[in-house]
């Protein structure tokens, strides 16, 4: 069984990820090592930031004898991800910053329904036919190993059209989950459900692209 560190504390990011994996994948988040040091992140793009969460966690894991004896045992991994909303008429915005868009230090998160006031603030004037955008998602897979060194993480991408409506509705997801409605669907995120955003979501689709990785590492090892 594969073992991933999820690079988070964020309970429903986390539920998201195990309900999407599956069965086949053990799986860590930062709560299980609470001494494992915050990674600030202060890239310009998605990939940028999950990188570096991936890389210093795994260094972080390899140095730690924990860490060692999980990665002796192979098939141990970091998982990183940095996702948000990309609001055409916004010109991307909020973008890498979605998760701390209404805060004014940009190092601390901010409130989901702050960050959903200001977005709705923003785009107060914009009609529906220009209220285009997506939710974007980069996963960074670090493979720990026992000595630490240059770590070069696997990318995987996903991405999800819609559009913002006018109010939030529903009351399930996270973050602008209310306002975000996707191509072909006339509700919210908040408001298909967890079983429907799972099989959709820009998350997923990542998550699907690592899911085949590992399907075809497996197979490659099978045939050996």
């Amino acid at each position: 069984m594969t073992t991933l560190l999820i690079a988070t504390r964020n309970a429903h990011k986390v539920g998201e990820i195990q309900a999407i994996l599956g069965a086949d994948f053990r799986c860590l988040t930062l709560k299980d090592f609470p001494a494992a040091p915050a990674v600030v992140e202060d890239a310009d793009t998605f990939a940028g930031n999950a990188t570096k969460k991936a890389v210093e966690l795994a260094r972080w894991l390899a140095q730690g004898e924990s860490g060692k004896r999980k990665a002796e045992s192979g098939n141990f991994f970091v998982l990183a991800d940095d996702s948000g909303l990309e609001v055409d008429a916004l010109n991307g915005a909020p973008g890498v910053h979605s998760a701390r868009f209404a805060a004014l230090d940009k190092t601390e998160n901010s409130h989901d329904a702050d960050n959903n006031a200001k977005l709705l603030r923003l785009l107060k004037d914009v009609p529906l036919e220009k209220r285009t955008g997506r939710f974007r998602c980069v996963i960074a897979l670090a493979e720990v190993h026992p000595p630490s060194s240059i770590l070069h993480p696997r990318l995987f991408d996903g991405a999800c059209e819609g559009r913002i409506q006018f109010a939030a509705s529903g009351h399930g997801g996270f973050g602008y989950d209310p306002l975000f409605v996707p191509d072909g669907f006339k509700q919210s995120f908040a408001e298909l459900g967890e079983d429907v955003k799972n099989k959709m979501s820009h998350r997923a689709k990542a998550l699907d692209k690592l899911k085949e990785f590992f399907n075809n590492q497996d197979t490659k090892t099978r045939s050996l």
